[in-house]
């Protein structure tokens, strides 16, 4: 059986990249306000950590619909899988360390105001670079068509 790429292919590419480009905004939004003149604080507080998971959550997502799209048609490799794993892991641990106070393991208790540190910044770091080698991995370097072939028939002659 012939696995065919479908015509909708480059449509759910475009959708993932537009995904990916708004949810970069949002993000961009949660992290640096001041570039939208929308910073209220000098710290960076729950709403922002919040705005800056959800596009990063957006991110995550509209990548993944691209990289899906890539493989429109053909056998996955392990890799691959493995890849989006990682997004998903990544994600989780960036969640994890962005909402350490709100979640009760920061240094501040909830209800304080949380405050967003440098062992916060580094987690969310590391989250990100876990995202990266997620998508890498997510990359069909050398796409093969995987076709159904009948085995080979031995002939077997009698004398």
């Amino acid at each position: 059986m012939n696995e065919q790429p479908s015509p909708n292919g480059s449509r759910r590419t475009r959708f993932g990249l537009i995904l990916t480009l708004v949810g970069f905004i949002v993000f961009l939004i949660g992290a640096k306000p001041a570039l939208f003149n929308l910073d209220r604080s000098p710290v960076i507080g729950f709403l922002q950590i919040a705005v800056f998971l959800v596009g990063l959550a957006m991110i995550c997502i509209g990548g993944y619909i691209s990289a899906a799209s890539l493989w429109n048609g053909y056998t996955r490799t392990i890799a691959a899988d493995i890849g989006l794993r990682l997004v998903a892991t990544g994600y989780l641990f960036a969640v994890t360390a962005g909402m350490a106070d709100v979640f009760g393991i920061g240094s501040e208790q909830w209800p304080e105001v949380p405050f967003f540190g440098v062992l916060q910044a580094t987690g969310v770091i590391i989250g990100e670079a876990t995202i990266a080698i997620g998508f890498l991995l997510m990359i069909p370097f050398r796409v093969s068509k995987k076709e159904h072939q009948e085995p080979p028939k031995i002939m077997i002659q009698s004398s």
